[in-house]
């Protein structure tokens, strides 16, 4: 099925941009050096979707996308994804990932544990890896066993999941991190 459009938009980090179609979101981007790549990433990702304004829930999702990369805590777990051209594990996967709070982290084996097979940490590396839905499906937040911060296939790599972290407020390698003050949960205050 062919997508219903995509869109770019700005962010504190540079161009991101989204696709979608009748069943939800088919592609998110992070940033790429300019609109140009971006705009040739989200081509490849679906072909022949044109370039057109948003409906009202992609510029929502857009708003949440650049509140996140903000440093916001944001939400994005209810937004709708179409999974029709993801494997179903990988599926599996993205659902469980939806679930990790901003600030929070998981490892790739509790993540599989999640699943219900700890031997399965290494296919949730790969199902992160092909994520096309990143930040929504926030694989940032993966991180490998003894606090190693895994991989990141988004450009930039382990510096921009690392920078993702960071903007959140979560320690790199998942433990406290005395200099960052814990986020406040909703409805609490900062001080």
């Amino acid at each position: 099925m062919k997508a219903a459009g995509f869109a770019l938009f700005d962010t504190a980090l540079g161009p991101c941009g989204v696709a979608w179609n009748a069943r939800g979101l088919c592609a998110a981007q992070l940033p790429e050096p300019d609109a140009a790549a971006l705009r040739a990433r989200l081509r490849r990702r679906v072909p022949g979707a044109p370039e057109v304004p948003p409906p009202a829930w992609v510029q929502q999702l857009t708003a949440g996308i650049a509140a996140l990369l903000r440093g916001e805590t944001v939400d994005l777990s209810q937004v709708p994804l179409d999974l029709a051209r993801v494997p179903a594990l990988d599926g599996r996967v993205y659902e469980v990932v939806r679930r990790i709070p901003c600030g929070a982290t998981l490892t790739y084996g509790e993540v599989a544990a999640q699943l219900g097979d700890r031997l399965l940490a290494r296919a949730v590396g790969r199902a992160l890896a092909r994520n096309p839905f990143a930040p929504v499906v926030p694989c940032h937040r993966v991180l490998g066993a003894d606090g190693r911060p895994g991989g990141f296939s988004a450009r930039g790599g382990l510096q921009t999941k690392l920078q993702l972290l960071t903007l959140e407020g979560a320690s790199p390698t998942g433990a406290p991190d005395l200099f960052v003050p814990p986020r406040p949960g909703p409805g609490e205050s900062a001080h």
